[in-house]
């Protein structure tokens, strides 16, 4: 696996058997839109398939917030059908999160 993945809103890089997560949408508080879902995802799926990553650290860059949350400024826009697959597809990652069988540090 590659030690660095080109993802667009999380950065990501692997350094002594951990994985760094870092959610990279400063200006809206690194709030979770569709393209940051999808970044996140494949982030923790390289983690959980690379044998020499031993855990996590996922964090937020910029100073004022971690994660603000979902996007409203893309759900504003989401009619039921689409707001409830982002829903459940963000539920999907986080599950993927949980059950990554490494340990996973929020900071």
């Amino acid at each position: 696996m590659a030690d660095r993945l080109a993802l667009d809103n999380v950065l990501y890089e692997k350094k002594n058997g951990i994985a760094y997560v870092t959610l990279n949408r400063p200006k809206v508080l690194n709030a979770l839109d569709t393209p940051t879902w999808i970044d996140l995802r494949k982030a923790f799926l390289d983690a959980k398939e690379d044998g020499a990553v031993h855990g996590a650290i996922l964090t937020g860059a910029g100073d004022k917030a971690f994660i603000a949350g979902a996007d409203i400024g893309e759900l504003a826009h989401a009619d039921a059908y689409e707001a409830e697959e982002s829903s459940r597809f963000g539920q999907e990652v986080l599950s993927l999160v949980e059950n990554l069988g490494k340990p996973v540090i929020a900071a």
